[in-house]
């Protein structure tokens, strides 16, 4: 982005790819000639055994020379089966009561509204407060602001409006030619705050939420820094609260969970874990590529679960763990 495996797991396999036959310089040149095998391969062999190895073995490669860098490319309702665990959620929550909701990394502000278009849509008698967090004072101001063009997507090809459909776009925004500004009531209840994940500080600042959405940054960190960020996230869950975290390498995410015994939700996991193609087609190709969901591994669920029940007592405990030297992490 661990434990043993039935035959051989991927962290194996990546940890072999370490290489000691190959200089630096030249795994880029391997990886330029495996492209061609690999686009050879139809798409319903990758989960299959020989074939994720390989494809673990090739990621590795990928990790190893890549320069993780932060990107705001994004889409509107990116991942429907993660929005719609979440309107399950908040379905539980009692009539006319309030719902918290942080939101890390919020960049653009997609995610911000797709999340409030899936509650509100569904409980419009929920009062729901939503603390939008960034590292960037501009792109907060972007966010906030809420209007959007076709290519406002850092996503080069891609709309940010590419997976909506029209009577959705119709209930989303308001149009003005190809330009979209968010609806009002979609505006409201919003805090767009300036805040590192990564910093203590941001758990006293917000106070704890029922759910935490951490999505799509932690995989542009480097693994160590990444690691402490999420402990650090962990904190803003409140009790028997919920952590939205795809986006990361999953040896981390897997790692944090079982130490912090966070509980993997199982609803919809495996719909959730292929919701986003845009990661799942990037695997092993980019270090945020997705691999494919491997049922025979014995911690499945938690590897790939992208949602959690967290432990209040655990996640206080992490923090406590974690307050200093904890490396600054980029939203």
């Amino acid at each position: 982005m661990t434990k043993f495996h039935e035959s051989v797991s991927h962290s194996t396999l990546a940890g072999g790819a370490r290489p000691r036959l190959f200089r630096k310089s030249s795994v880029g040149f391997y990886l330029r000639l495996n492209k061609p095998v690999w686009r050879i391969i139809p798409r319903h062999l990758q989960n299959h055994y020989p074939v994720r190895a390989y494809g673990a073995w090739l990621q590795s490669l990928v990790r190893l020379i890549a320069a993780r860098e932060q990107y705001f490319g994004t889409f509107f309702l990116r991942n429907r089966p993660a929005l719609e665990l979440m309107r399950g959620l908040a379905d539980e929550k009692a009539k006319n009561s309030t719902l918290k909701v942080a939101i890390l990394a919020c960049s653009a502000g997609a995610e911000v509204y797709s999340i409030l278009w899936t509650i509100r849509s569904a409980r419009p008698d929920l009062n729901v407060l939503v603390r939008a967090v960034d590292i960037s004072q501009t792109i907060l101001n972007f966010a906030k602001n809420g209007v959007y063009a076709p290519d406002t997507s850092g996503l080069v090809g891609s709309s940010i409006f590419e997976r909506l459909t029209a009577p959705e776009m119709e209930q989303m925004f308001d149009w003005n030619g190809d330009v979209a500004k968010i609806k009002p009531w979609l505006r409201e209840g919003i805090t767009w705050q300036l805040g590192d994940a990564s910093s203590p500080e941001l758990i006293r600042d917000l106070g704890p939420q029922d759910i935490v959405v951490a999505n799509n940054f932690l995989c542009h960190m480097e693994p160590l820094a990444a690691e402490s960020c999420l402990r650090n996230i962990a904190g803003l869950v409140d009790r028997q609260g919920y952590l939205f975290v795809s986006g990361v390498d999953l040896d981390v995410r897997a790692k944090v969970a079982r130490e912090l015994g966070w509980r993997p939700v199982p609803e919809l996991l495996e719909q959730i874990h292929d919701g986003d193609p845009s990661v799942r087609k990037d695997w092993p190709w980019r270090w945020w590529g997705l691999e494919p969901l491997d049922r025979s591994r014995h911690d499945w669920r938690t590897r790939y679960a992208a949602v959690f029940q967290v432990s209040k007592r655990r996640a206080q405990a992490c923090v406590a763990c974690h307050a200093t030297d904890t490396p600054s992490a980029s939203t």
